[in-house]
């Protein structure tokens, strides 16, 4: 049984609800369950994420959300002095690594019952939430900041959500998009742990095409995080299961025009402290002026 988990105050709650945060304001984590798919069964699988199906959180196959995500290239671009590869998540179907867990999230809210979702995103989740929810056929409304690319604006409204656009910073759309949470499921990548189910197949990924071995180290950007911490919890899982002997060190890198969490650690601050956009930056995904799972991250 799976229930949503408050770490900074201990409180459980179902997950059949449209809560996204504990009553203290903190954000839920997933009860975890044992990993157990079965190793030398693995490679006879479908080519997508999905063929971990025993360690990801959906009690249904009949509610999965696939547009067969997953199994993306590690390509090697080793050299005299060191051995490096690169994982090539922009080959998914909406263009980024975000179809991860935009997959396990929307098949969560089918298995729910979920008829409608609301998301806010610079870009890249928008676009992910967007298609899975097409998928899934389930209603879909998301909040960009009105500086977001137009590239990334036509994608979303391709898939056929609703887009509303709000002036100011990210952070004026995420509290934007709050207003509506009561009534509406919130399908944030930020928020809500199902999403990070998903992107904690890119550590069972990368383990699997290394021949079930843990790399030396994984670098990787952070905005709020959700890559930093799928990898965590999902070399996290491999280790527990002794499928591998080590969790690899985990590289954050983010942009200078927006970085709170390495300012903290610059400065030895066990919090981070809101930072505003200094200026823009190309890497608007990874912009976040405080990011609400610093703690997870810093920890």
């Amino acid at each position: 049984m799976i229930d949503y988990l408050c770490h900074v105050c201990g409180k459980t709650f179902p997950v059949d609800t449209i809560r996204y945060k504990c009553e203290c304001g903190s954000p839920l984590s997933l009860t975890q369950s044992e990993m157990c798919f079965p190793i030398e069964e693995i490679a006879s699988r479908d080519n997508n994420l999905w063929r971990y199906r025993e360690a990801l959180p959906i009690a249904s196959e009949a509610s999965i959300v696939s547009l067969n995500e997953g199994m993306t290239p590690l390509v090697s671009t080793s050299s005299s002095v060191c051995d490096h590869r690169l994982k090539l998540d922009f080959v998914f179907p909406t263009g980024s690594y975000k179809d991860r867990g935009a997959s396990i999230l929307l098949s969560k809210a089918r298995e729910a019952g979920i008829r409608e979702v609301v998301e806010d995103s610079s870009g890249n989740a928008g676009a992910a939430i967007a298609a899975y929810s097409a998928k899934a056929g389930i209603d879909c409304t998301i909040y960009c900041p009105s500086t977001t690319s137009s590239g990334k604006l036509t994608q979303i409204s391709m898939y056929g959500a609703k887009l509303k656009l709000i002036e100011g910073s990210r952070a004026h759309t995420t509290q934007a998009v709050l207003q509506t949470t009561g009534t509406t499921f919130y399908a944030s990548h930020n928020w809500n742990p199902f999403f990070l189910e998903g992107t904690k197949t890119l550590a069972f990924e990368i383990a699997e095409q290394l021949g079930w071995k843990a790399p030396d180290g994984v670098i990787c950007p952070v905005g709020f995080g959700s890559i930093y911490l799928g990898l965590y919890i999902g070399f996290k899982q491999l280790h527990d299961q002794k499928v591998i002997t080590k969790v690899p060190r985990l590289l954050g890198v983010q942009s200078v025009a927006c970085c709170p969490i390495y300012q903290a650690y610059r400065d030895n601050q066990p919090q981070i402290g809101k930072m505003a956009l200094e200026y823009n930056t190309l890497a608007e995904g990874i912009v976040s002026e405080l990011p609400v799972r610093s703690q997870m991250i810093m920890e």
